[in-house]
């Protein structure tokens, strides 16, 4: 008997388990369908809407989390999703100086790079 799950029939990619677009998710998706279908409603309780928090202050949440961390690829990921529930530049600069009080300057250092580099790359409309 194999140890390897068996694959489910319906349609499973990498947004079943997560709103992000990672390409991890989407590998994942292939080799386990059943974990990617299983997690997908986490995803939904713990960053999805109709809770107390806007998505956009979770996003935040995970923001300074992913700073701390050093990964910059998250923040930025983080960060668009954050803008386009409504977060500013000026938003997303403040949980980062949040972020930085118990974090220290890596962590200020990453999420200031990642707010630069949306920018770079026209994240932010001019109003």
């Amino acid at each position: 008997m194999s140890a390897r799950p068996k694959k489910i029939d319906s349609k499973v990619d990498g947004k079943t388990a997560s709103p992000y677009g990672y390409p991890f998710w989407d590998w994942v998706a292939k080799e386990d369908p059943a974990y990617v279908k299983a997690r997908g409603p986490l995803s939904a309780l713990s960053v999805g809407e109709g809770k107390e928090l806007s998505i956009k202050h979770k996003e935040m949440v995970i923001i300074g989390i992913l700073a701390y961390r050093g990964r910059e690829d998250g923040v930025v990921t983080h960060m668009r999703r954050a803008i386009q529930h409504g977060a500013t530049k000026r938003e997303l600069l403040e949980a980062i100086e949040a972020a930085a009080v118990p974090g220290g300057g890596p962590t200020f250092s990453t999420g200031v790079q990642a707010l630069m580099q949306i920018e770079r790359d026209g994240g932010f409309k001019k109003a």
